[in-house]
């Protein structure tokens, strides 16, 4: 029996000629990585281990963006701990405010994954990465304090489900709405330690931004990594943002998938993720009149430019319904920077929202728009949960930002074929 994407990854990784789900190996890492929240833990876990080096200080990738801009003393103090032991330990890919970015949209730009990698990161959305046909997945702080010592990572061989995407998604269709209308097919812990391997002809019709999304939302559906097959655009992003080797691995015809799913792409709605999990969705024409309080648009899931240029195009010489917060938030300086001069934040100004600096905190309800109890947003970001946002009466519904956008003129949420 042959092996899927992620397994072959795996193989070549541990050295290995073959590899079966379920099999305990031990892999080389390529990339570790960790944000403001979760780094300090590894650190003192290093420390603890009594080490004093890292693997290999190109390798490791360090992005506090979680509660930066610092939000209080505790986040100041955090990053400081992880500032000095980036600079003691010589880290080259340390990026702070005003190099920053969200870290899940700042790893592809700098080129620091690519096909064939095998990448963990002491965040559960590190799982973004298999846009670019990498395996990348979400660990704890001590397996990153273990990657950052050793370049060494244990894993157990996920199993996989095949989705083959086919036809060309409606307009104002996006990633999000094809990632939400498979969770909620699937349910949140329908992929459960297994690998998402999208593929199919319909993946013509998909940006890169939409790929990231949807390897973004993966673990929403319990899985282990979402991963798609490489073709050009795949490489035309690569040779744009990176001079790494990559090596593309096709899942063999004989490989074994726990399941398969056809998707046609052409028959999907804009669709919206109701309280309190991403598989309560809906499509856009059976939401009903829901009243909404903010709008958030960005975050790793949707706060690269293609997301910026959806959400301006709706928003362009309109005004943000009177009472109606909403906060616009790029993926990293670069994206804030190019949407600048495309004009594309006087749009959002002018409309009445706000632009924040590149950071995690409304997504978590860390800060830059906490709600409070028995508010609803819109959000563009990844979950949903209780209290994910703010005060845990309040309400999040997950949505493109085409359908954020729409909704924040109306101040209910709207369907952006209908404003």
């Amino acid at each position: 029996m042959g092996m899927t994407m992620s397994q072959k990854i795996l193989a070549a990784h541990a050295g290995l000629d073959k590899v079966v789900p379920g099999q305990l190996i031990e892999a080389d890492l390529d990339l570790v990585l960790g944000n403001d929240i979760t780094t300090p833990v590894a650190v003192k876990e290093f420390k603890k281990a009594g080490l004093d080096k890292v693997f290999d200080r190109k390798k490791i990738a360090i992005v506090p963006d979680h509660f930066t801009p610092n939000k209080d003393i505790k986040a100041a103090e955090q990053c400081k701990y992880i500032r000095e032991f980036a600079r003691d330990m010589d880290i080259e890919n340390y990026f702070e405010v005003g190099e920053m970015g969200i870290e899940h949209c700042l790893i592809p730009e700098k080129g620091l994954a690519v096909p064939g990698d095998l990448i963990i990161g002491a965040d559960s959305h590190t799982c973004t990465y298999g846009a670019l046909g990498a395996f990348s997945t979400g660990v704890g702080s001590t397996d990153m304090a273990a990657g950052m010592a050793t370049g060494k990572a244990w894993f157990k061989v996920p199993s996989a489900i095949k989705f083959v995407l086919k036809n060309k998604p409606q307009e104002w269709v996006s990633g999000k709405d094809i990632i939400l209308h498979i969770i909620g097919m699937i349910s949140v812990d329908g992929a459960l330690y297994r690998s998402m391997e999208f593929m199919g002809d319909g993946l013509a019709y998909l940006t890169m931004d939409d790929r990231f999304t949807m390897a973004n939302m993966a673990i929403e559906a319990g899985a282990k990594n979402g991963i798609f097959m490489v073709d050009d655009i795949t490489l035309e992003y690569v040779k744009e943002h990176s001079s790494k080797e990559y090596k593309v691995y096709e899942p063999d015809s004989d490989a074994e998938y726990d399941e398969v799913y056809e998707i046609d792409l052409s028959k999907i709605e804009p669709t919206v993720a109701f309280p309190h999990l991403p598989d309560n969705t809906r499509t856009i024409d059976n939401v009903g009149d829901i009243e909404i309080d903010q709008v958030v648009i960005g975050s790793c899931t949707n706060g690269r430019l293609g997301d910026l240029r959806v959400a301006a195009k709706i928003l362009k010489g309109r005004k943000v319904k009177k009472g109606v917060r909403v906060i616009v938030f790029p993926g990293t300086q670069n994206i804030y920077l190019q949407a600048l001069k495309e004009g594309i934040i006087a749009d959002f100004i002018e409309a009445g929202a706000v632009v924040s600096t590149p950071t995690c905190g409304p997504c978590l309800g860390g800060h830059m728009g906490v709600l409070a109890k028995g508010e609803r947003a819109v959000s563009t970001t990844n979950r949903n949960f209780v209290g994910r946002m703010g005060h845990p009466e309040s309400e999040i519904y997950l949505a493109s930002p085409a359908v954020a956008a729409a909704s924040a003129i109306t101040g209910k949420i709207t369907d952006p074929r209908k404003v």
